[in-house]
């Protein structure tokens, strides 16, 4: 079936511009035509109303952990739960996430592997509502690493799909990336370094080598999927960077010319997630996040910052992710602030969250309203412009593959 949607204004990311009165025809779920309003008929085909909306592409985030929720910034209550109660979780996450503008995300894994790959094909199938989903199936991660759930006894055994993608070699690795894709990862994750929630691990410390990191982005290869490597210090980062991992994830406490000379050699494409450090800074105490957490994180409420305007200075691709989960889902669009506050403009903000993580992802079907892509969109009210990055803190409509979800 053909629709005509009728935008006051469109965000063509591609060429940064706003146009005026814009005419988006749809043939199912996907876009076949943009064009000037005064150039189309409408008495034969449905036709939606969006002349005092500002319509711009469906927003992405690169960064989100969907299934489960993080109780009291401890990963230990994941083994509380159920896979089942963890997954019904995440279709109410999915769904909130969807409502907010963002109609695709990258799934950045999950404890127990596969649950996100059984969302995005619950979501495809149209089981239920969400965002479309790029799963990661689960980390690569070291034992006792940033991956792994560190705050329990020794002597506590964890279940198997808790540890699917725990590597100690080179071999380890490439075992674990072939079992992940196997199972339906969409790319790979790779845990480079200690994490912030993760007890006991430092965030600053390199946790694979760089041969490590290179036998995953390799190995990945061989499938035609890509590596995003959670980074959060400098040394890990080089590493991850130097091994060919297409995003780098955090950058909390990356700084000096090395490391970002590198990713601007390598065009490795920086998703920065700076929103929940100044969230988890703000609210951690009151949110009942251990000391340990709150220590980490307040270390890298300035490093964060600065490393940000330091690739937004030097001209790096960034695109936008958020690790939604530490703060609720739903708030995804509230780090586009940070991005204001080092320099960026409405129109490049948007194109973080649009065709520059569409790039990131690899795909052509999201993150520009133009032919051949899905038509997938949202729509702001009484607005002509992208200048104010605040408008996409609450968008007034959303379409997901031609149908209005919201």
């Amino acid at each position: 079936m053909t629709t005509i949607f009728r935008a006051g204004h469109l965000a063509d990311v591609r060429h940064g511009e706003v146009l005026p009165d814009q005419a988006i025809v749809t043939e199912g779920d996907r876009i076949i035509d943009v064009k000037p309003w005064d150039e189309v008929q409408t008495s034969k085909t449905d036709f939606v109303d969006l002349s005092e909306y500002l319509v711009c592409p469906g927003l992405i985030d690169l960064h989100t952990h969907l299934i489960g929720s993080l109780d009291h910034g401890s990963y230990m209550p994941y083994l509380t739960k159920s896979a089942g109660w963890a997954l019904f979780e995440g279709v109410r996450n999915a769904k909130t996430t969807l409502e907010a503008g963002f109609t695709s995300v990258r799934d950045m894994g999950t404890f127990r592997a596969f649950l996100d790959c059984d969302l995005r094909d619950a979501i495809n199938g149209g089981v239920v509502p969400g965002p479309r989903i790029h799963a990661a199936g689960g980390y690569v991660t070291s034992s006792s690493g940033g991956g792994e759930i560190t705050d329990l006894a020794l002597d506590i055994p964890l279940p198997r799909d808790f540890r699917i993608g725990v590597a100690d070699s080179v071999d380890e690795v490439r075992k674990a990336v072939r079992t992940l894709i196997h199972g339906g990862a969409d790319f790979i994750k790779v845990i480079a370094t200690g994490a912030g929630f993760a007890a006991g691990t430092t965030p600053g410390a390199p946790e694979f080598s760089e041969a490590e990191i290179h036998a995953a982005v390799e190995e990945a290869r061989h499938y035609g999927k890509s590596v995003a490597a959670h980074a959060h210090g400098t040394e890990g980062a080089l590493r991850a960077v130097r091994a060919g991992v297409r995003t780098l994830d955090h950058g909390s406490y990356i700084s000096g010319s090395e490391i970002f000379d590198a990713m601007k050699q390598a065009g490795t494409i920086y998703v920065p997630t700076t929103y929940l450090i100044h969230w988890v800074d703000d609210q951690g105490a009151s949110s009942g996040f251990p000391e340990e957490v709150r220590r980490k994180v307040h270390d890298a409420v300035d490093l964060s910052m600065d490393a940000l305007r330091e690739a937004v200075e030097r001209g790096l691709p960034i695109a936008y992710g958020t690790d939604a989960i530490i703060f609720p889902h739903g708030e995804n669009a509230a780090q586009m602030k940070d991005f204001s506050d080092v320099g960026m403009t409405g129109m490049e903000i948007l194109q973080s969250a649009t065709v520059n993580a569409a790039d990131a992802l690899g795909s052509g079907d999201v993150g520009i309203v133009e032919p051949g892509r899905f038509a997938d969109m949202v729509a702001i009210r009484n607005v002509d412009t992208v200048d104010d990055f605040r408008i996409f803190n609450n968008v007034d409509v959303v379409i997901k593959g031609g149908e209005v979800v919201r």
